[in-house]
């Protein structure tokens, strides 16, 4: 039975991504985030609500999504496999691991079924060749767990799960090209004939995209919940500024075109709460790719809108180092990372009919 999972309020949270999920895991508040704080029964909306909120709320936007990553899609595809792979896990929860989630390709870039990088199933080995980009966590972390294909075609059976070592020989990490996301380790990957045991298959070969998608949909969830305490989080930093009296004759919280603006991003993030609250057991439970698309949808519109108003209401302090425009550049992740918010738009128009049925009376 796994440890009873315990909270994150007392626990210092400070560094990066790295640093902040060996706390987590040293307190076993990693747990926390799953039923029975075991990963091979799903996330707990809840649990994984209050994780995220804690961590967003001392941490910055970069260690954040390292963690984000990690709790809904990569520790959860770890406990389905086995060998190498419950190791990793048991390091994982632990904190003294961090495992990469390397999905997008080089190549292919989200459209994961034309991915280049493809891994050869010997009778004993595997042979890994391809790379992925923009992977969070590929220059901190432990291990990686790597989509390829193993046979041409499109089809979804065509792709399974390989849980590399970093530090694996032809295994090659650089950072990417961006000054955002400090502290969350985004990079590129490259497998240049990487050959490891059979073993570190994880799952079945064939049910690399199934897997995927059942926790694509978790991470949908997440990134609903990170935006509702981030969003919630610049506002009230921002409604702090607008009512400051040192800071003009009349603090502009007292003009009523400025309180309406605030309050319509206020509607607008508890209405975010509200659908993460009615949804997170649907997809958290079911894996409902329909409830997850609109929950992504929201996530990306309501970060956009929310983030952008806080940065304007601000003024020129916005532009101060860390400062509103640059959390708005980086909720910009929000309408991109696991879909951007036109492509899920297209899903939760496909299923118009039966979210409409559901709604109302």
């Amino acid at each position: 039975m796994p440890e009873q999972a315990v909270e994150v309020q007392d626990v210092a949270l400070t560094g990066g991504g790295r640093e902040i999920w060996a706390a987590l895991g040293a307190a076993g508040a990693l747990r926390s985030a799953y039923r029975g704080g075991d990963p091979a029964l799903g996330v707990d909306p809840a649990g994984l609500g209050r994780l995220l909120s804690e961590v967003d709320a001392q941490a910055d936007v970069g260690a954040t999504l390292s963690l984000c990553v990690q709790l809904a899609t990569a520790v959860p595809l770890l406990a389905t496999g086995s060998g190498p792979a419950e190791v990793a896990l048991a390091d994982a929860l632990a904190g003294t691991s961090v495992t990469a989630l390397a999905a997008t390709d080089t190549t292919a870039g989200s459209d994961l079924t034309a991915l280049g990088t493809e891994v050869v199933i010997g009778e004993d080995e595997l042979v890994l060749r391809g790379g992925k980009r923009w992977i969070t966590n590929a220059t901190q972390a432990d291990q990686l767990l790597v989509l390829a294909r193993h046979r041409p075609g499109r089809h979804f059976t065509s792709f399974t799960w390989v849980l590399v070592p970093a530090s694996a020989a032809g295994v090659t990490a650089s950072p990417a090209d961006t000054e955002l996301f400090e502290g969350a380790g985004v990079g590129r990957l490259t497998f240049e004939d990487v050959r490891l045991p059979r073993e570190h298959l994880v799952g079945r070969p064939g049910r690399g995209l199934a897997g995927f998608a059942r926790q694509i949909a978790v991470e949908r969830l997440a990134g609903a919940l990170w935006a509702v305490a981030l969003c919630r989080r610049a506002l009230v930093a921002t409604k702090t500024k607008l009512e400051d009296p040192t800071r003009s004759d009349e603090p502009l919280w007292r003009h009523e075109s400025v309180r309406q603006r605030f309050a319509e991003c206020v509607v607008a993030v508890r209405q975010l709460d509200a659908l993460c609250r009615e949804l997170g057991d649907r997809v958290a439970g079911r894996h409902d790719t329909a409830a997850a698309a609109l929950l992504k949808a929201g996530a990306g519109m309501t970060a956009e809108r929310v983030l952008a108003e806080c940065a304007r209401l601000q003024g020129a302090d916005g532009f101060a180092a860390g400062g509103a425009q640059w959390l708005r550049a980086q909720a910009a992740v929000f309408g991109i990372g696991g879909g951007v918010t036109e492509v899920v738009l297209s899903a939760v128009a496909d299923s118009a009919d039966t979210l409409l049925a559901e709604t109302g009376g």
